[in-house]
């Protein structure tokens, strides 16, 4: 995915959403009030839709599992409206399918590394989650065939308090989301 910074005013929230719909595949991002245009990749997207796939699964297999969901617009500040790779959203958290752009910040937070947008992924992406109270973030870096978890051990907590980093051989697994386990070789076998 190649990421381009388009503008170098500062824009307000208001002021990106209102920004005209795109008919192509880029994805618009503001990061620190900055216009971030990334181009998804075949790699982004065919480790993207492993992560849909498991979660999706995962839901399907229980009852009141919540909602995955791909880019979607979520709001942090009026700063920043950042867009994650999948969202995941508990049953009690999920926004109505009808709701308007942004959403609220998810449960779970996916942003899968590209050359171009991973210094946002683990810089100014991650703090903003941080700051705006995400409970969990999975930075997925295809590089390093790894995942780094950031998350809460208790929803009272101000940072990030864990942080895990998985390699190629293990599985991924979350207190949010009981009985769920990837095989993260499978994910990168499949890219």
């Amino acid at each position: 995915m190649t990421a381009v910074p388009v503008m170098h005013e500062r824009m307000r929230a208001g002021d990106f959403l209102a920004l005209p719909e795109r008919d192509d595949a880029r994805r618009l991002e503001l990061v620190d009030g900055e216009v971030v245009v990334s181009e998804p990749t075949m790699l982004h997207n065919v480790v993207q839709v492993a992560f849909l796939l498991a979660l999706g699964a995962w839901i399907e297999a229980g009852e009141e599992r919540g909602r995955v969901c791909v880019p979607l617009d979520v709001g942090l500040d009026d700063r920043n409206v950042f867009v994650p790779d999948v969202s995941w959203y508990s049953s009690t958290a999920a926004p109505d399918v009808n709701a308007p752009r942004p959403y609220p910040v998810p449960d779970l937070a996916i942003e899968i590394r590209s050359p171009s947008t991973w210094v946002y992924d683990i810089g100014a992406k991650r703090a903003g989650y941080e700051r705006r109270g995400l409970p969990e973030l999975w930075l997925v870096d295809t590089s390093a065939e790894q995942v780094l978890v950031f998350r809460r051990s208790t929803a009272g907590r101000q940072r990030f308090d864990v942080a895990l980093e998985l390699d190629s051989g293990e599985a991924l697994r979350s207190p949010l989301l009981p009985g769920f386990a990837l095989a993260l070789d499978k994910v990168f076998r499949a890219a």
